[in-house]
């Protein structure tokens, strides 16, 4: 599948719900820059905190030492977050192609041995997937990521594969306390849902969007890795990290950034 950065930056801005562009080709001051780190506390908490204009870094240099002026850029970008939440731009390396890969032609085979976290790992045949650039992007390394390389087995420290599929939560982010499987209705409590099945985060996914750039229309899923200690399986199909009525906003923040972690756009040609 062929796919080009403009693209992949109109994949970010549906599963996000929010304009994604491209740093270099932004003009717009009341952009906010959109790290790696932050992707999951706006994918799904609908919320980011890290207000970073287009230019910031060019002003700082043009103004560095004149205190005066650095008030008046910080006051200018709190103003701009305020007004244009929904303007992110990522920088021109936010993906990491040499880890991409081509699912698309794939079909899953009867026993498939490969292994991520200790748990079948259920490769997204089918798919493209784009690899997001996330190495060295957390203070505690890269150990949840394992080892490069084709593998079937764990490596030490790594997180289990999960998939999400934005209807998972429907249009409220967490709040979502609810899980329609095949077999009725099922209870399991607020939280961050994903699977470990890319087939059943397919049936929630309902997230399409059709590129201005080649006419195409695609589907998008994000393929993460989890927190084996702050996961909850609730059966084979649905993990949940429990998020409580009442926690607030702060800690909501911190139990999904140390909890679920994004490495991958997944991309299906509808």
């Amino acid at each position: 599948m062929e796919v080009d950065k403009y693209i992949l930056t109109e994949a970010l801005s549906a599963v996000l719900g929010v304009t994604v562009k491209l740093q270099s080709d932004c003009e717009d001051l009341g952009a906010i820059t959109l790290q790696i780190a932050n992707l999951t506390t706006l994918a799904l908490l609908k919320n980011e905190t890290q207000p970073v204009t287009c230019l910031t870094s060019t002003l700082t240099r043009l103004f560095f030492g004149d205190e005066k002026k650095a008030q008046e850029i910080q006051e200018f970008e709190s103003a701009s977050f305020s007004l244009r939440k929904e303007l992110f731009v990522i920088s021109d390396d936010f993906f990491d192609p040499k880890f991409d890969f081509d699912f698309t032609n794939m079909s899953e085979p009867e026993y498939d041995a490969c292994v991520r976290g200790d748990e079948p790992y259920k490769r997204p045949y089918g798919w493209m997937r784009f690899a997001l650039n996330v190495q060295d992007k957390y203070p505690d390394g890269n150990a949840w990521l394992g080892t490069d390389g084709w593998r079937s087995h764990s490596a030490p420290g790594e997180w289990p594969v999960s998939y999400y599929g934005t209807d998972f939560q429907g249009a409220e982010g967490i709040i979502r306390s609810q899980y329609i499987a095949g077999d009725g209705l099922h209870a399991y409590g607020r939280g961050i849902y994903s699977s470990p099945d890319i087939n059943v985060a397919d049936v929630f996914a309902q997230t399409n969007f059709t590129s201005q750039k080649n006419g195409k229309t695609y589907k998008v899923i994000m393929q993460n890795r989890i927190n084996p200690e702050k996961r909850e399986i609730k059966n084979k199909d649905i993990w949940l990290v429990p998020i409580p009525e009442g926690t607030s906003a702060k800690k909501e923040k911190e139990i999904v950034e140390s909890s679920i972690r994004p490495y991958g756009l997944l991309l299906k040609k509808m």
